[in-house]
């Protein structure tokens, strides 16, 4: 009998992921692989990137997990800079295209991952693809900008304008920092991050203003300017006009599914492609989809959302491989938990923040405590602001966000584990944390958080 062929389109987390889980499960003889990746770089780490261009991350060669080559010694056929350009779903067939030689050709397939990830936001705005201007979403934009960056340095030029203020714009605004660039965030929201609620954005804004960062609010941009030599000068905002000698954008990111749609594949309300738990594309048996490409369950909220991570990416590609092998897994959804940092000021969230709580109709109270992440007697001890919301009178834990110093941010693994348990936050005030003075106060500030937020769910209830 010849064996299978699995078609994946994307060489990167979610992609390569399936397909090593799905060659530990099936020998070549059995399941032949065929992976597609368009760029230079296969299973790498996208969020190291901020990193890597700051200078804490040598070289660009640490972010890289696993080459092209030692995939193709896993008897994997991978095929680098090739494109698939069209998806014909009824056919089982892929278009690919040769971006070296120009060569197309169409390569069937008996079962299907789609991994093509996620795409930067970049606004349709005049001047925006002037040099100069830069994206951090692959290992080949961090390159270029760190060629611009090099080229900057003969000039003496040290003006960089960040463009968006969440994970991406505050890590980058720290990377340029590092670099000896005089930092302007532009943000169109009310306070940096807004994966937080805007009181907790406020402490981030608060400390890297502190940091020397300027940041400026409710400033929507409208066009990069240019100067004599073409290249970005200036970028102009509804609120003002700002001097610039590099641009980078960190306004977000959205799923790459234009080759799903066109293929008349599902798509949910964030633009990402629907799978059940087996991250199986729905009503298609043989076709998956993993990655920042897909819509996944959020399981405080009830509905499905759009979350780029590698870490979501890594574990889609292992369910994939798996039920694709012949074995069995599934992913049964998120609580939204993600860290991040801008020098040494921690951000962490997980769950809902009011402003979803209140777009699926759930009713809350909240509470907001300062404390230490060690005993306030012990040396080092530094303060971290967490702030909870829990359902109005069942008391159900429904988020966390913390902002604070040294290991602020890892705390967020409790509450997360809390959401995940559906523990009420009664419940949480009992769990048996770990303690000593370098470590933590004796009531560590996730459960003091907890306990003034079920004195605000009984009195909200009384």
């Amino acid at each position: 009998m010849a064996a299978e062929r699995l078609v994946v389109i994307g060489g990167d987390a979610a992609g390569m992921s399936a397909a090593s889980q799905a060659r530990r499960l099936k020998a070549a003889d059995a399941l032949e692989i065929v992976a597609f990746e368009r760029g230079h770089f296969t299973s790498y780490s996208a969020c190291g990137i901020p990193y890597w261009v700051s200078g804490d991350v040598e070289a660009r060669d640490d972010l890289i997990a696993r080459t092209p080559e030692e995939h193709r010694e896993r008897d994997i056929d991978l095929r680098m800079r090739t494109e698939v350009t069209e998806l014909d779903v009824p056919g089982r067939r892929v278009k690919a295209l040769d971006r070296e030689s120009g060569e197309t050709y169409w390569t069937g397939y008996d079962k299907l991952v789609i991994a093509t990830g996620a795409r930067p936001v970049r606004p349709a705005l005049p001047g925006m693809d002037a040099p100069g201007v830069h994206g951090v979403q692959t290992l080949d934009d961090g390159q270029a900008l760190l060629d611009s960056l090099d080229a900057l340095g003969a000039t003496g030029s040290r003006r960089a304008v960040v463009v968006g203020a969440g994970y991406i714009g505050v890590e980058m605004a720290e990377a340029m920092l590092k670099r000896g660039f005089e930092v302007t965030v532009l943000n169109r929201g009310e306070q940096p991050m807004a994966t937080l609620d805007p009181d907790m954005g406020r402490l981030v804004h608060d400390a890297m203003d502190g940091l020397g960062i300027t940041t400026v609010n409710g400033a929507a941009v409208t066009r990069i300017l240019t100067g004599p030599d073409g290249r970005v000068s200036e970028v102009a905002t509804d609120a003002g006009t700002y001097p610039a000698d590099v641009v980078v954008l960190g306004i977000g990111v959205e799923p790459e599914t234009e080759l799903a749609r066109a293929a008349g594949l599902p798509v949910g309300p964030h633009g990402g492609l629907l799978t059940d738990l087996s991250m199986r594309v729905a009503d298609h048996d043989d076709i998956w989809a993993g990655g920042d490409c897909v819509e996944v369950l959020d399981l405080v909220a009830g509905r499905t959302r759009h979350i780029a991570l590698g870490t979501h990416a890594n574990k889609h590609g292992q369910v994939i491989g798996s039920n694709v092998g012949g074995g069995y897994a599934t992913f049964p959804g998120v609580v939204g938990t993600a860290v991040s940092k801008v020098c040494d000021l921690e951000i962490a969230r997980t769950g809902l923040r009011e402003k979803d709580a209140r777009a699926v109709g759930l009713r809350y109270v909240t509470a907001t405590i300062e404390s230490t992440g060690r005993a306030g007697y012990y040396p080092g001890a530094k303060p971290m602001t967490v702030k909870m919301i829990a359902e109005l009178r069942t008391g159900r834990l429904l988020g966390v966000q913390i902002v604070g110093r040294d290991g602020a941010a890892k705390r967020v693994d409790v509450a997360a584990v809390a959401l995940t348990a559906g523990m009420t936050v009664e419940r949480m005030t009992a769990l048996d944390l770990g303690y000593a003075p370098p470590f933590s106060p004796v009531w560590d500030p996730v459960l003091v958080a907890a306990r003034k937020t079920v004195t605000a769910v009984r009195s909200a209830g009384s």
